[in-house]
């Protein structure tokens, strides 16, 4: 069993605790008027089981399912379908970056896919989970079971680890979008150094399924200001097959943070126009200072639907 401390700062969960992952769009489900339906009507269509908490309707406890493994489990219907969330963490070469240091982005982006599972399925909604690199590794489908974050944490860690491979979003978000058939939440988490026109197609495709999608950018401080302590020269490698580079920082500083900025305005510009939202985050941060203002946001654009 995956030992969830690893991924679970008591500290970070504590300043969470308040918070919920809200849709911005309506996909979906609710949940005790948590989320709103967009369904009109009474469905008593089964949809699935789920473990019972305290506080659940007894009506809805499935004592044949007792019967046969002596654990109580309740009935979800359609109507009472909760907000379902798929994230999707990157595992290319790039998140092995910075190697050698406390924390890589990796580490920092499965902190942060643990932790929102962790508050999706505390406020009883679907949390799943998917490694990807040039194609989608691992699939663990949404469920609101608690018992099912073990599955989450025991993928994160069996899953495959950051190699020397490219990222390439086009192919795995149109997979995603034929494997999730209902709508959802995407939470999609990358550097995402990847042809900016081929992102935005596979998020098009996401978007037209009409799934709620919303893209966290893990950027380490050094892509950020372009800050070096040493003034030498500097050995830079491609984690992504992209060979060596010695320069000198500061000949370059001005030409690269144009280029970073070009390419995150244009990526940020086309999830505008698809109605997607991107975040950056800055991974010298503690994970609940980006994810509380984050989720704020969410909550507060959700408010004025």
């Amino acid at each position: 069993m995956a030992d969830s401390r690893r991924y679970l700062d008591p500290k970070v969960v504590d300043k969470l605790a308040r918070l919920e992952v809200k849709a911005r769009l309506i996909v979906e489900g609710f949940l005790q008027g948590s989320h709103r339906s967009p369904y009109r009507g009474a469905s008593v269509e089964f949809a699935e089981h789920r473990e019972y908490v305290p506080g659940d309707d007894l009506r809805h406890l499935d004592w044949k399912v007792f019967g046969r493994n002596d654990r109580y489990y309740v009935k979800q219907y359609e109507e009472e379908t909760n907000l379902r969330c798929l994230i999707a963490l990157d595992t290319s070469g790039s998140m092995r970056f910075p190697e050698g240091f406390d924390v890589t982005r990796w580490q920092y982006g499965t902190l942060l896919a643990a932790a929102l599972a962790h508050l999706l399925i505390k406020q009883r909604d679907a949390a799943g989970i998917a490694l990807f690199d040039t194609q989608v590794h691992h699939f663990v489908e949404p469920h609101t079971s608690p018992a099912h974050l073990q599955s989450i944490f025991a993928t994160l860690d069996s899953g495959p680890r950051p190699v020397e491979t490219k990222t390439s979003l086009l192919p795995v978000l149109g997979d995603l979008a034929d494997r999730v058939h209902r709508r959802s939440l995407i939470v999609v988490i990358s550097d995402f150094f990847a042809p900016v026109e081929e992102t935005l197609r596979g998020l098009a495709r996401l978007r037209k399924r009409k799934h709620d999608v919303l893209l966290l950018q893990l950027l380490m401080p050094e892509e950020l200001t372009f800050e070096f302590s040493r003034n030498t020269l500097y050995k830079f490698v491609g984690l992504e097959g992209a060979g060596e580079l010695v320069v000198d920082p500061r000949a370059m500083k001005s030409e690269y943070l144009a280029a970073m900025e070009q390419f995150r305005r244009e990526l940020r510009r086309g999830c505008l126009k698809e109605r997607i939202d991107f975040e950056s985050i800055d991974t010298a941060t503690s994970l609940d200072v980006p994810l509380t203002a984050i989720l704020s946001r969410r909550a507060r654009r959700a408010a004025r639907r």
